[in-house]
Parts: structure tokens; C-alpha cells; sequence
């Protein structure tokens, strides 16, 4: 099983696919994971990546194609993968086909975690963690049980990420809109886009994930 998940920043992508590698084995694949390994790696991949990075410019697409087409080649990507955060761009995507063409492979799905954007930016904004063993709370929605007490370890230090502010967040999405939004009729005309309900709990949202690949 191939896949793709589509959605903005906080749609909760990374959560699901975690959920599907922890049941099915589909590998879930960040591209930041990725170049991390690689450069750590030292492959001539990895030190391209190194250098590109150290100058502060992004990585090109050829190049992370490049380390994508070696990562899923590994025996662990055998059941399948799961790629998030890529491609985010129409050009990634179809350099993204050409690849797996090679490879006489191609997408299964590509899925579009649905959001409503002013819930989304409300979601993200009220998140906090626990500093020691980062149980996951939010302002609304989820309150430790006992305030200001960790209901997992106990600890009473909690932690915002610093770029979970209102501001941030809406660049992120508009980001989001200009750049990668134009990927749902790029995959729509190719017959592959199915679409869920992000803003749904999390158990609902992966029934649904569950259903589209016939796994339910």
C-alpha cells in the first residue's frame, strides 16, 4: 500500500500515520526523518543534503527524490509507506510519479484530511505538553484531570511550542493553500484523492482512513 496524506499544518497527519504503521506496517515517511538520517548516515546523498542545508537553502527536489526512492527500497517499506510532507509542490508530484514509474510501482491513495481552518488554528494554538514524559493537553478540549498535575506521570511543568501562536500558525496555512493545495486536483484528475474528516475525533478519523484503503 502507497499513500499519500494531505492536509495543513495540525490536521493531525502524523498522528494517523503512526496509527496505521503501529497496525498495518505501512512505514510512515517524513522527509525530515529522512534527511536527518541521511546526512547522519554520511551516504553521498547525505552530504550533498549537508551542505545544501548549511548554506540555508532548501533541498531540491531531484535530491529528495533521490533519498525517497532509496528509503522505500528498504525491507521495511516491503508492506508499503506512508509519505507526509511530501510532495508538497505539483512539480514534486510528478517527479514523485516518475520515480515510482522506474520503479514499476505507482500511488495507491492519496487521502485529504478535511479541516475547517478557524477550528484548526483554535486546535493548535491551545496545545501544551507535559515537560517530563510529553502527554499531549489542550486549553479546551483535553485538561488534565487535576489542574496543573500530569495525569500520566504526575509532573507539574508544561510546555507550549513556541511557534503555536495564532500568527504562525495562519502563515503556515496560507503557506499551505498557496503551495501544496494545488496538489487536490493534480490528484483528483488522476482518480486517486479521497477525502476524510480531519476535524473529527481521532478514532473517527482513522475508521474513515480505515475505510478508504479497504481495511475496515
Amino acid at each position: 500500500m502507497k499513500l499519500i496524506l494531505l492536509g495543513p499544518p495540525g490536521a493531525g497527519k502524523g498522528t494517523q500515520a503512526q496509527r496505521l504503521q503501529d497496525e498495518f506496517g505501512y512505514r510512515q515517511l517524513s522527509t525530515g526523518d529522512m534527511l536527518r538520517a541521511a546526512v547522519a548516515s554520511g551516504s553521498e546523498l547525505g552530504k550533498q543534503a549537508r551542505a545544501i542545508m548549511e548554506r540555508g537553502e532548501l533541498v531540491p527536489d531531484a535530491l529528495m527524490i533521490g533519498l525517497i526512492d532509496g528509503r522505500i527500497g528498504e525491507p521495511d517499506c516491503a508492506a508499503g509507506f506512508i509519505l507526509d510532507g511530501f510532495p508538497r509542490t505539483v512539480a514534486q508530484a510528478e517527479a514523485l510519479d516518475r520515480m515510482l514509474a522506474q520503479r514499476r510501482t505507482a500511488l495507491d491513495h492519496v487521502i485529504e484530511m478535511e479541516v475547517d481552518e478557524a477550528a484548526l488554528v483554535a486546535r493548535i494554538v491551545g496545545r501544551f505538553t507535559c515537560a517530563k514524559c510529553g502527554t499531549g493537553y489542550h486549553d479546551t478540549f483535553k485538561r488534565p484531570t487535576k489542574e496543573g498535575v500530569c495525569d500520566v506521570c504526575g509532573a507539574t511543568e508544561f510546555t507550549r511550542r513556541k511557534d503555536d501562536n495564532e500568527e504562525t500558525v495562519r502563515t503556515r496555512m496560507a503557506a499551505y493553500r498557496s503551495q501544496t493545495a494545488p496538489l487536490l486536483p493534480y490528484y483528483a484528475g488522476r482518480k486517486l484523492l479521497r477525502k476524510v474528516d480531519g476535524m473529527a475525533g481521532m478514532d473517527e478519523v482513522y475508521r474513515q482512513l480505515k475505510a478508504v484503503l479497504g481495511r475496515a
